[in-house]
């Protein structure tokens, strides 16, 4: 009976430790969006903002940026979140791209 037992309680504690990590949120592992990356050019996103292109992109204003925007999911006193436009990475939010929406 004892070797049952020893069996559950294996068991129990490993099938815990996989559900603990199936439970982690996925947004602890996204990546972040890099200049690069083939959406992000395609909205001229630049994770510093400052440095946007204005004479392609006029609608930049000083002070905008991605912690303003509407379609930001994180804080505004983060330093990166989700945005909808980029799927699971994260963007900067010192960031600015051309989808900025005056935050509400």
């Amino acid at each position: 009976m004892s070797t049952s037992r020893r069996s559950f309680v294996i068991q129990s504690i490993t099938g815990a430790g996989a559900l603990a990590c199936v439970a982690l949120p996925h947004a602890a592992f996204a990546q972040a969006l890099t200049d690069a990356d083939p959406q992000a050019v395609a909205l001229g996103y630049k994770a510093d903002g400052t440095k946007t292109d204005t004479k392609k992109y006029p609608k930049y204003a000083a002070g905008q940026n991605c912690a303003s925007c509407a379609l930001y999911q994180g804080k505004p006193a983060d330093a990166t979140g989700g945005c909808p436009l980029f799927g699971a990475k994260k963007v900067a939010g010192k960031g600015w791209c051309s989808a900025w929406a005056k935050k509400a």
